[in-house]
This record gives C-alpha cells, structure tokens and sequence, in this order.
C-alpha cells in the first residue's frame, strides 16, 4: 500500500468521525449526520481529483465509502454522540488534526504526480484538506474554520509547502511524510488549544 493510499484512509476515517461530530452538536437527523460524515470525507478529495483530472477514488472503489459508514456506527456503539459540548472535545479535535493533516498530503502528493508545479501543490494540499468541511459548514449553516479557527487552513498550506520542498531534494518517501504528518498534527492542537490566529483586520471596540 503507498504512501498517497494510506494518508488518503487516515485521511477518510478522521474526517468522517469530524463529520459525525458536528453534525450530533447541531441536532441533525440520521440522514443528516451521515451526509456530514459523507462530505467531510469526500469533499475535498474529490474537488482535488476533478482538478486534477482523476476520476475520484470514491468513484472506484468500496473501501471509502465502507470506512465512513463504519466509522459512523462505531462513532454510534461509543456513544460519541452523547457529547454535549463540542468545543476542546478530544474526539473532535484530534480527529479533525488528523484529517487535515493526512488530506493535506494526499493534496501535495497527486499534485506532484501530476507534474503540477509548487503553487498547485499548495493549492491542492488546501482544497483536499479544508474542501470537504467547508462545504459541510455551508450547507449546515455554520461559519467555515478555514476563515475563522486557529492556524487551520494555515497548516495545511504549510504541509503541502513541506512536501514539495521535500520532493525537490528527492526527500519524499514514508519516513518523512510521516514526519510532516506528525508535525501537522502536533501543530494544528497547539494551535487549537493555544488559540493561535493570523491577524485580522477589524477593530474591536
């Protein structure tokens, strides 16, 4: 199994498991809650795919669709929907630290594949890290975390910067994307639990 297919199921699973997560903290129905998991999981990647001229791996295979539905009912057995308050949960944002960092590298990866350049790379680290849980947002009606949360939409363009630097010094193998993955992780929950931001530009009264 390659490195691209076994960030692509981390990537997945946490995402869905994000997914699951917020749709139980805004009340939604059952339909609702495995339509978050679905596009939380399959948003951003198949966003990436199109532009990248891919047919989306949901569209070839069972496994993806398989891990969402599995990790929604586990998520069910636990008793994660029992959470009452979402923020700082531990589920919620390890998870979501986990997604986005193994999405960022799916990102890069079929970016350099594809004979891409540095700024699709980034580009493409982005959309598949952030995609997904922003159309969720939209459709939930909930403000994106790629405008709004700490340093969120940040690391994933730092990722897909990494793992291009490291595919020019011919770098890229397991070792290190696994190095860049931890790096994204430990990032992201400082930032989360640290509450770090990018400036912003209005003035508080």
């Amino acid at each position: 199994m390659s490195a691209l297919e076994i960030a692509d199921i981390i990537g997945i699973i946490s995402f869905a498991l994000s997914g699951f997560l917020i749709a139980v903290h805004c009340k939604l129905d059952i339909l609702g809650v495995f339509i978050s998991a679905f596009l939380t999981a399959f948003g951003g990647g198949m966003t990436r795919d199109v532009l990248a001229d891919r047919t989306p791996y949901v569209f070839t295979s069972n496994l993806p669709l398989s891990l969402v539905i599995a990790t929604v009912l586990i998520a069910m057995l636990f008793k994660l929907h029992k959470i009452t308050n979402l923020e700082g949960k531990w589920a919620f944002v390890i998870s979501d630290a986990i997604g986005l960092s193994s999405f960022a590298i799916t990102g890069a990866i079929i970016a350099i594949e594809s004979g891409f350049n540095f700024l699709s790379a980034v580009m493409l680290a982005f959309i598949t890290a952030v995609g997904g849980g922003t159309i969720r947002d939209v459709l939930i009606n909930r403000m994106p975390f790629i405008l709004v949360s700490e340093f969120y939409a940040t690391v994933a363009l730092i990722i897909g910067s990494v793992v291009y630097i490291l595919e020019i010094f011919e770098l890229r193998n397991l070792f290190s994307l696994i190095i860049v993955f931890i790096f994204g992780v430990i990032l992201r929950v400082l930032a989360y639990y640290k509450k770090w931001n990018l400036p912003t530009l209005s003035k508080e009264n």
